[in-house]
């Protein structure tokens, strides 16, 4: 599917233009903020050629689309303004964690890459000077130090620019905020050890640079002081009175109070980090490291980010976040790899090498959402490599003295401090994680082509072993007619995703009654919440979604009834839903049913059957495997 038919389904499935206040991008996912989160057709998202995955976690809707979605963006983004900040409906209430995790997230993701990038010009700085390559005393390492610290150093501008996005206010007056805290003369004053004061009132003096708390609450208070002068000032004037009473209102409330709050909010934050690395260095990366694959389904690992970013801020290092995405992203690297080896699934093969090599570039969604979570064991095995590591990580005490992200290739990061033992633990770090990661895989995956044939094995004598093979080798499963109807070929229904058997081969029915029963025995993998479409699983595996109508989803469960739920163990033949079939067509909607075997790949091919009319005792589909 070319990335503009992507960008217009998944855009239709998040509730439409209309419906998105924010999009921003991140290395793997598209991140928008809703007005109304529950427009979104999270399932159906799911199941959009080109999707690995969707979440609702941390105030957006994230669509993981992989190393493309910068392609995705850029085609969503042309279909629409989609960078406004628009509040919620007022339907729609997020939580005060969600909240905070959303403004979290939509200050500190734009900044990622330039302080990834600063921070590996750090590294191959560090790099450099440690093997002897580049004299520290150089104007060229003078240059190049200096280009590498302009980002920490004027990280309040930064986060000036996406707090104001974030705010809805003017973001040209938020520069001149983090301008007012990083000016030279209010610096002179801190640092020839003067006292200032504002109308008799003191002011205390504290360091700004790096800082991240304090712009943050001024750009706040910002927000909410422009949009009442937008309000009230006349408009003949607003071009001058606005931004001058903006300027002298939050500036001086910027410097004695909020200020100078977020820097003891800081001072405490490095008291605290100081108090673990003294008390319980392994704690936290431990931890961390563990359950890394939960933080980054929710993207709280980004959170987590920013407190590293006040850490480092705070303290000149990093503690908290880096070693434990270190170890969580070798490691699942490790048992990735260890899945490509041990699988005779070809698919899965393929997947598992290109991803798992991914994570050792630190992207991990990938093989997140397209192994690790799809296999319980690979999941038990990367949180176990992760976990080891990061024990080992957190009771060496490893710390990055600048930012990056967490590859074989930022490992200059840990170069830093009295000795090089930072740097060796951190490449030991990195061994263990993927070493763990992948014996742990290669101990507890397996793969469900070994397990049939261990199972026919032990039932069957050598002598039958031939033909149990072949058995094996045309094994067929039959799917029999979830409704009474006419058939209908899948290339005639009226919507391209099923038309071209993007989402897998199959047959459709146009339904003569309102019953959908089972199709073979086994269970139920899926109900959307809609009730238009249900997921099933067979006995030997095959899967197949049955979709009652086209763009039912539109009517929001109205009109359907739903008699089983997920889990849930069903026979051929038991009712599974209903729906009333002459409402769904007055209201203007084509019921013609598309019945999709999803994991066609699996089989060797899947057959459709024979006839123009069908009921539950009809065979329509055969997968030959």
């Amino acid at each position: 599917m070319k990335y503009t038919d992507l960008a217009k389904e998944i855009l239709v499935q998040v509730g439409g233009e209309k419906n998105v206040s924010n999009l921003t991008h991140c290395v793997t996912r598209l991140r928008f903020n809703l007005k109304n989160d529950s427009l979104a057709d999270i399932e159906t998202i799911k199941q959009i050629e080109g999707v690995v995955g969707c979440v609702q976690k941390g105030g957006q809707t994230q669509v993981i689309i992989g190393p493309h979605v910068k392609d995705v963006f850029d085609e969503v983004n042309k279909l629409g303004n989609m960078t406004s900040n628009e509040k919620p409906e007022d339907g729609e209430k997020k939580g005060l964690f969600a909240r905070l995790l959303d403004v979290i997230a939509a200050i500190f993701i734009p900044i990622v890459g330039a302080l990834a990038g600063s921070g590996m010009v750090k590294a191959i700085l560090a790099l450099s000077t440690n093997f002897g390559w580049m004299s520290p005393e150089s104007d060229t390492y003078y240059i190049l130090n200096l280009m590498g610290d302009a980002v920490f150093y004027f990280l309040p501008f930064l986060i000036a620019t996406t707090a104001a996005k974030k705010f809805n206010t003017s973001p040209l007056l938020a520069l001149v905020f983090a301008g007012i805290l990083l000016h030279p003369d209010l610096t002179a004053l801190r640092t020839e050890g003067l006292d200032a004061s504002f109308l008799g009132i003191p002011i205390k003096l504290a360091v700004y640079s790096s800082s991240v708390i304090p712009i943050i609450l001024i750009i706040l208070l910002q927000s909410y002081v422009e949009k009442l002068m937008q309000k009230i000032t006349p408009s003949v004037v607003k071009i001058f009175v606005v931004p001058m009473v903006v300027i002298l209102v939050v500036g001086p409330i910027g410097l004695i109070v909020l200020g100078p709050i977020g820097a003891v909010i800081g001072e405490y934050l490095a008291q605290g980090f100081t108090f673990l690395d003294e008390r319980a260095s392994w704690l936290v990366p431990f931890l961390v490291a563990t359950f890394c694959p939960f933080l980054v389904m929710t993207g709280m690992h980004y959170s987590l980010g920013a407190v590293q970013a006040t850490q480092r801020a705070a303290v000149g290092y990093g503690s908290i976040l880096t070693p434990a995405t270190l170890s969580y992203n070798m490691a699942q690297g490790g048992a990735v790899i260890g899945v490509a080896l041990r699988t005779k699934n070809k698919k899965l093969k393929s997947l598992a090498t290109s991803t798992g090599l991914s994570c050792f570039m630190g992207v991990t969604e990938p093989a997140l959402y397209g192994v690790t979570l799809q296999h319980k064991r690979t999941l038990a095995s990367t949180m176990i490599g992760a976990g080891i590591a990061g024990l080992y990580a957190g009771i060496t005490g490893i710390k990055t003295y600048s930012a990056g992200t967490s590859n074989v290739f930022s490992l200059p990061i840990y170069m830093g401090g009295e000795t090089m033992w930072n740097f060796y633990n951190a490449v030991i770090t990195l061994i263990i994680a993927i070493v763990s990661g992948f014996i742990a895989s290669i101990v507890l995956f397996k793969d469900p082509a070994d397990k049939e044939k261990s199972e026919d094995n032990g039932q069957k004598s050598e002598g039958t072993s031939t033909v149990t093979i072949n058995e094996k080798m045309n094994h067929r499963t039959e799917v029999f007619s979830p409704l009474n109807g006419s058939i209908v070929p899948l290339s005639e229904v009226n919507d391209d995703a099923f038309a071209t058997e993007a989402m897998g081969k199959g047959m459709a029915i146009a339904p003569s009654d309102g019953n959908v029963f089972a199709p073979f025995d086994g269970k139920v993998a899926m109900v959307f919440k809609t009730k238009h479409a249900i997921g099933l699983i067979s006995e030997d595996g095959l899967e197949v979604l049955i979709h009652v109508g086209i763009d039912t989803v539109k009517l929001d469960g109205k009109y359907y009834k739903s008699f089983v739920q997920e889990g849930d163990q069903v026979n051929k033949g038991d009712l599974l839903l209903s729906f009333e079939a002459e409402k769904i067509a007055a209201e203007g909607y084509e019921l013609t049913t598309p019945v999709i075997v999803t994991n066609t790949s699996e089989y060797l091919d899947v057959v459709e059957g024979e006839g123009n009319t069908a009921t539950n005792d009809t065979v329509i589909l055969t997968a030959v495997k």
